[in-house]
């Protein structure tokens, strides 16, 4: 028995050096990290086992700033069906707010149409374009417009006829349906108007009041904001012609709206200036996608990528919308005196 008992002894060391050896293997692979298919690794792209299909996360989408285009944005086209709508007396003397005209002064009465069209509904809360009637007449213009950068400045010289479409008959004849609604006796005279403008605008601290005029517009055409002399909807009440143009008392034509013999429309093309400087642009982004009020801040601007003197920009701009106040209805920078 003598001789057995080391056996025993040497084969339980034996045993035991092998538990001891397969416990550390086994806490190795416990412990040990798990290995990839690649040394590398992406933050983008998650790896499975040989077989599955792997997946991307998708990165979160970038906010706009506040006040930017958001070019990838479906604005869809609000008043497609032509019902607009009407802005009576929507103004402020204190604070611009979106949807109102920042005004330096109320309104003191007046206004060329003496009778409510019967394109006004839903209880004279709105109008629909498409029944309004305009001016008849189909009369041409010989119109001279130039701008002119020098010295930091815009100089726009106009005779304020339209350059590139025809007006209807003014004073409105008698005979004219429009002349039911709106008796309009001024005629059309040639002005010598000159914008000395900001080539590069300043924004205030704060918008600006206003006074009537907004600015001019690229066809030679001065731009008043979206008012008659009583705080009405211009838009809404006044008979235009087919340009959405008529004269006031001295003859001097202008818009109040955007024009309908403006065929370039895009949020990126400069169709006027307002009297501050900044540039004004249509309201379309691409078919069916249209800028309205609810989309521009309090100003009735925005700022995006902009054709601005042959050159692609990004700046601030006002926007010409179908919908009231249809242009600038602040001043974001200090603007000139309107020529007289």
């Amino acid at each position: 028995m003598s001789l057995k008992r080391p056996v025993v002894v040497l084969c339980g060391i034996i045993i035991c050096a092998i538990g001891a050896t397969a416990m550390v293997i086994a806490l190795s692979l416990i412990l040990a990290p798990a290995k990839t298919e690649s040394s590398t690794t992406s933050t983008s792209k998650v790896t499975s086992s040989p077989g599955t299909p792997t997946s991307t996360v998708t990165a979160t989408p970038v906010a706009v700033p506040p006040g930017q285009l958001d070019t990838s944005k479906d604005y869809g086209d609000k008043y497609a069906n032509g019902i607009l709508p009407v802005g009576d007396n929507n103004y402020s003397l204190t604070t611009p707010k979106v949807g109102t005209i920042f005004l330096c002064h109320a309104p003191n009465g007046g206004g060329g149409a003496g009778v409510r069209g019967p394109w006004f509904t839903n209880n004279n809360t709105q109008y629909d374009i498409n029944k309004k009637v305009s001016v008849s007449g189909s009369v041409s213009w010989k119109g001279s417009y130039t701008m002119t950068l020098a010295g930091g400045q815009r100089v726009i010289v106009t005779n304020d006829l339209p350059n590139d479409h025809i007006t209807g008959i003014f004073p409105i004849q008698s005979s004219d349906t429009a002349y039911l609604y709106d008796k309009n006796p001024n005629s059309i005279k040639s002005q010598s108007l000159t914008y000395t403008l900001p080539a590069a605008p300043t924004a205030l601290s704060s918008p600006s009041c206003m006074g009537g005029e907004s600015g001019v517009m690229t066809t030679g055409v001065a731009l008043f904001d979206g008012f008659d002399a009583g705080g009405r909807d211009a838009g809404a009440w006044e008979v235009q012609d087919s340009c959405s143009g008529h004269p006031q008392v001295d003859g001097e034509y202008h818009y109040h709206t955007l024009s309908s013999c403006i065929k370039d429309v895009s949020v990126k093309t400069v169709i006027g200036y307002a009297l501050d400087g900044y540039p004004i642009t249509g309201p379309t982004i691409a078919n069916g996608n249209i800028l309205t009020t609810d989309d521009l801040d309090e100003c009735h601007g925005i700022t995006s990528a902009i054709n601005l003197d042959g050159k692609l920009v990004t700046s601030y701009h006002y926007v010409m919308t179908e919908d009231f106040p249809y242009s600038v209805s602040c001043f974001k920078a200090t603007p000139s005196n309107p020529p007289h």
